[in-house]
C-alpha cells in the first residue's frame, strides 16, 4: 500500500444505524482501529454524504474500503431493503476518491469477524459437543442475526478456513410449529399478505407479535398502563417491549418475547440443519445481546433442538451470542485489507 493510501475504511450499514471505522493495517497483522463513528442511517440521503462527514480530511489517505450492507449484493451493487438507499461500490469509489470499494452482505461482514472475537465478545448459550462423527476438523458454522431485519449466513469449512456465504434465508416462509404460532401466522397473513420468518424474528416482528397478542386479548396476558404509555411515546417499540418483558413489568410483553424467542430458536435450528453447522451456530445482530437473559432461560434452546429424529444432532451443536456490536465493522475491515494485500 502506498504511503499516501495507508488507511482502510470499513462500515456496518443498517436500516437503523451505521458504524464506520478508520483502520490502519500493521504489516502481517489484523487491521487496527484508529477511530470510529456511529450514525443514524435515516438522517442521511445515502452512504456517500455519511462517509464525507466521517472522513473529513482523512479521505485522501484511504486505500480501500468495505461495507457490510443488508440485502443481496450483486455486481457490487445493492438496494437496502429497510432503508431507501441504492449503493454502488464503483460509484462510491469515484465520489469518495477511494481506489477500491467492496460491498458485502452484512452477515458476511459479521462472519468475517468471528475468527477475531475473543471470549469477552461471546456469550455461550449452549456448549454442545463440537466435532460430531464425520464432521470436518473445524466443522461448518452458521450465523443468524435478528435486528431491523433477519439475516443469515453459512460458513462452510473449505481449504482450512471458514468461508462466509451470503444468504437471504430471513425471507423464507414462516413455518408455525404449534397452534399459537399458527394463529399468529394467520393474523400476520391478513395484515401483510405473505409472512416470512423475518416478519416474526426482527425488531418490527416483536412489535407485530405484541400487537397481535393485544388484539387477541393476549392469550390471557394483560397490557399494563405503564407499558402502554411508554409504547405510545417510543421511537423503538420493540425495545420497550423487550425491556418490559425482561423486567417482568408486563404480562403481555412477557408473552410476546416468549413467542418471539421460540420462533428465533426454531429458525436457528433450521439454519443449523441447512448448513450442517457442527462447528457452531452464532447469533449476531442487535437484539440477541439485549435479551440474553431470555435466551438463557431454555426457551430458545428447546426450540433449537426440537427437530424430531435430528434432536440429538442439534444437541451436539454449540450456540453462542456475539456481544460485540462492532463485529461486522471489524469483519468488513478484514475484507478491505485483502483488497489491498
Amino acid at each position: 500500500m502506498s504511503p499516501d493510501r495507508d488507511l482502510l475504511l470499513a462500515g456496518d450499514v443498517g436500516g437503523t444505524k451505521t458504524n464506520l471505522g478508520l483502520f490502519e493495517r500493521p504489516a502481517g497483522g489484523a487491521p487496527r482501529l484508529l477511530r470510529s463513528g456511529h450514525y443514524a442511517s435515516p438522517d442521511f440521503p445515502g452512504l456517500a454524504p455519511m462517509l464525507a462527514a466521517f472522513l473529513g480530511t482523512d479521505g485522501g489517505r484511504v486505500g480501500a474500503a468495505c461495507f457490510g450492507v443488508p440485502g443481496p449484493v450483486l455486481a457490487n451493487r445493492t438496494r437496502t431493503p429497510n432503508l431507501a438507499w441504492e449503493l454502488d461500490g464503483e460509484e462510491i469509489a469515484r465520489t469518495s476518491g477511494i481506489a477500491a470499494v467492496q460491498l458485502v452482505n452484512d452477515l458476511v461482514a459479521t462472519a468475517e469477524a468471528i475468527p477475531l472475537l475473543g471470549p469477552a465478545d461471546l456469550a455461550v448459550l449452549y456448549p454442545g459437543a463440537p466435532g460430531a462423527p464425520g464432521a470436518p476438523p473445524e466443522g461448518n458454522r452458521a450465523l443468524i442475526a435478528a435486528g431491523t431485519g433477519l439475516g443469515m449466513a453459512l460458513l462452510p469449512w473449505i481449504d482450512g478456513r471458514h468461508v462466509p456465504v451470503a444468504s437471504e434465508g430471513g425471507h423464507m416462509d414462516f413455518a408455525p410449529r404449534d397452534e399459537a404460532e399458527a394463529a399468529l401466522a394467520t393474523a400476520l397473513r391478513a395484515r401483510f399478505g405473505r409472512v416470512s420468518v423475518e416478519r416474526v424474528v426482527s425488531g418490527p416482528g416483536l412489535h407485530a407479535i405484541y400487537q397481535y397478542l393485544r388484539g387477541s386479548a393476549g392469550g390471557g396476558a394483560s397490557e399494563t398502563p405503564e407499558t402502554s404509555a411508554r409504547l405510545a411515546a417510543a421511537d423503538d417499540p420493540s425495545r420497550v417491549i423487550a425491556e418490559a418483558a425482561l423486567a417482568g413489568e408486563s404480562p403481555l410483553a412477557v408473552r410476546a418475547l416468549d413467542l418471539f424467542t421460540g420462533v428465533y430458536g426454531a429458525a436457528a435450528g433450521n439454519l443449523a440443519l441447512v448448513g450442517t453447522a457442527t462447528g457452531g451456530v452464532y447469533l449476531g445482530g442487535g437484539i440477541a445481546p439485549k435479551i440474553l437473559g431470555k435466551l438463557l432461560d431454555g426457551t430458545f434452546l428447546r426450540a433449537f433442538v426440537a427437530k424430531g429424529r435430528f434432536q440429538s444432532y442439534l444437541e451436539a451443536i454449540p450456540v453462542s451470542v456475539i456481544r460485540n456490536d462492532r463485529a461486522a465493522m471489524f469483519g468488513a475491515a478484514s475484507v478491505a485489507a485483502r483488497l489491498r494485500a
